[in-house]
């Protein structure tokens, strides 16, 4: 999933720079309101754990690879506007310390992972989870089709990149077939991984979930409430 140097053209690369630092700009604002001395611990972790997720690379074939991208998790776990910042971080460290990515790129794949793969999650998780049952249970499938959708909707993301200012020689037809298939299967992957790390959290602490605390609230108010306590 990382655009290297070069695929993509200058007007291109420019113009996902600038919806990157716009994108960023926001998540620093809206982080605000998802981290305190709680969470920030868990979004260190979560940061460390999609840093080594995104090492492991899979050839796809045509010039690109495949990997986890950890949007799902970490837009669960501490928030969106958090995951969107440490999708940066990791993007940017390894792009300057490791070579994993261009630099020219760097916009590109922030726009990639660090805002589709992420709000695409963020909205596949908070719309599963609001037609399921309204227990902590549900977190799980909802993660898990969070997870699923999230790779293969920023595959298809740089496809649409890759149509407007391409400058490999590579067919279109065959790029999207090669991303999407290769894509989806990883993004099984990415569902079974997210589902699990976040059932296991939130088996423990649900209250360091981001995701859970609409439910978290909900159940509060039903014990304090006399309907409720009767109940």
């Amino acid at each position: 999933m990382h655009v290297p140097d070069g695929f993509l053209d200058a007007p291109t690369s420019v113009g996902t720079a600038v919806v990157a630092a716009a994108g960023v700009a926001i998540a620093l604002r809206g982080s605000r309101r998802e981290l305190d001395d709680r969470t920030a611990p868990l979004a260190g972790l979560v940061a460390m754990f999609v840093f080594a997720a995104q090492m492991l690379n899979f050839p796809v074939g045509l010039g690109t690879s495949g990997h986890l991208l950890g949007g799902a998790l970490a837009a669960i776990l501490v928030g969106p506007y958090t995951a969107t910042l440490i999708l940066t971080v990791v993007l940017l460290v390894q792009a300057l310390l490791f070579a994993d990515g261009g630099i020219t790129a760097l916009g590109t794949n922030i726009t990639l992972m660090g805002l589709v793969g992420v709000w695409v999650a963020w909205a596949v998780f908070v719309g599963v989870r609001a037609i399921l049952p309204k227990r902590l249970s549900s977190l799980t499938p909802a993660s898990f089709v969070a997870g699923l959708v999230s790779v293969p909707a920023a595959a298809l993301a740089f496809v649409a990149f890759y149509a407007i200012g391409g400058q490999a020689p590579i067919d279109l037809t065959a790029l999207t077939g090669a991303m999407l298939a290769w894509h989806t299967v990883i993004g099984v992957g990415e569902g079974l991984i997210t589902a699990l790390v976040v059932a296991s959290v939130v088996a423990t602490r649900p209250d360091l979930v981001h995701g859970a605390q609409p439910l978290l609230k909900q159940r509060s108010l039903t014990v304090r409430s006399p309907e409720g306590i009767s109940a």
